[in-house]
């Protein structure tokens, strides 16, 4: 998968504030399981897909001076200010390209299999990468799950949300992304073989950082919206400034964090 096969693009300036929001609303969901998997000193890790650098930093802060952790993405423009210490950062694809030549205590990959075209590829990538014993923790959203951006659809400006949510998913879907990929996960650890395999998830509502998501995803992908007519340049319009009023209790897709041990 090339960065150019990618709806929303690394490399547009709204990227930066997509991986903040993004941080703010799941990163202590992600950490909490991180704890609970114990995570800690001279653990060695690897963090595919990595975006932003929150997660591959929070790594690195947890296995000390003793541990490894390897930040990889198809585009590290990002991630890379973080590297340094027990972090590095490296261009890799998981579907196309070889595994590190080393093994790993966590293989985690946030938001990222959803996207790829060739997703049993980077599945068995990442399996193949634990030591006997190692953690994979995959966590991807299910917008087909929970398809709207206003679950409490009482007027026309959650109205107008929805159907801008829906061009957002027309586009993905056309991308070939899977919609209902999050709730395969705990599926798909147990059939690749995974032990104690478990999963829960995490629906945020409500957030201030769930519309900074939302405004920053509509201008990185307003021409694409446009250009399918999907929207209007008046409703794109209008609904930011819907978003901007803060009147609108926006959610995101469910998260769906599914976790195993390989044997």
């Amino acid at each position: 998968m090339s960065q150019s096969d990618y709806l929303l693009d690394n490399k547009r300036r709204e990227a930066g504030t997509r991986f903040e929001a993004l941080a703010e609303l799941f990163d202590p969901w992600t950490f909490r399981h991180f704890d609970d998997l114990g995570l800690g000193a001279d653990w060695r890790c690897w963090e595919v897909g990595a975006g932003g650098p929150s997660v591959p930093a929070a790594m690195a802060a947890r296995v000390g001076a003793g541990g490894r952790v390897l930040a990889t993405d198809i585009d590290v423009s990002w991630t890379a200010p973080a590297a340094g210490g027990v972090l590095e950062v490296r261009r890799h694809d998981v579907t196309r390209d070889p595994r590190p030549g080393e093994e790993f205590d966590l293989v985690h990959a946030r938001l990222v299999l959803v996207h790829l075209a060739d997703r049993a590829a980077a599945l068995r990538t990442m399996i193949d990468a634990l030591r006997p014993g190692g953690w994979l923790m995959l966590e991807d959203a299910d917008p087909a799950l929970q398809p709207l951006l206003c679950p409490d659809e009482y007027g026309e400006p959650q109205r107008l949300a929805n159907r801008l949510r829906n061009g957002f998913r027309e586009l993905l879907a056309a991308r070939g992304a899977d919609l209902a990929y999050g709730r395969k996960l705990p599926r798909l650890l147990r059939e690749a073989g995974m032990a104690d395999v478990r999963a829960d998830s995490y629906f945020p509502i409500t957030s201030p950082a769930c519309a900074v998501l939302e405004a920053a995803t509509v201008e990185h992908i307003r021409d694409q919206l446009l250009a399918a007519g999907l929207a209007t340049e008046v409703e794109i319009a209008e609904h930011l400034a819907n978003v901007a009023a803060g009147e609108l209790d926006l959610a995101t897709a469910p998260m769906i964090t599914a976790w195993g041990r390989k044997p």
